[in-house]
């Protein structure tokens, strides 16, 4: 199951004290802002993409961020498409809501948005519709081994 296997990787890495579970839902950014009692910019959504090419990316931008689809096109040669939903487990390997970029399938390539770097704390699900993942945006790079992208409006 998806938040086992989040609760395990995060453990791995040392910042298991690092997860937050809600008695409420945290699917949107607007409802896990009010979970965290925090502003929506601060939620690192995870933005779950399928390339025509076969390509599976996680792009983990601030809450308010929209993605800048020529900034996208530009950097990745092809047109971003959203994930359906129906598909997250089995590509991804979480469900709508709980989308993060924690103990993703092998093949999933994970990118930051540098619009995430304007703060301290940010806020990332961490595999269910109902938790999240207290962090810096440099520690989620470095336990990711993420790379930085320009690619939000």
């Amino acid at each position: 199951m998806s938040i086992e296997n989040v609760k395990a990787y995060l453990n791995e890495r040392g910042i298991g004290d690092s997860y937050i579970e809600f008695p409420g839902s945290s699917a949107t950014v607007t409802l896990a802002a009010e979970q965290l009692g925090c502003e929506p910019d601060r939620i690192a959504k995870s933005l779950a993409i399928k390339l025509k090419s076969g390509r599976l990316l996680v792009i983990v931008v601030s809450g308010e961020s929209k993605l800048d689809n020529s900034k996208f096109k530009k950097l990745f040669k092809e047109t971003s498409h959203f994930c359906p939903a129906e598909l997250l487990p089995e590509l991804f390997g979480h469900p709508m809501g709980g989308v993060c970029p924690f103990a993703l399938k092998d093949n999933v390539e994970i990118f930051l948005d540098e619009s995430l770097k304007k703060y301290d704390i940010v806020y990332p699900a961490a595999g269910a519709p109902n938790n999240a993942v207290k962090i810096t945006p440099e520690r989620l790079a470095e336990i990711l081994s993420a790379g930085w992208v320009a690619v939000t409006k």
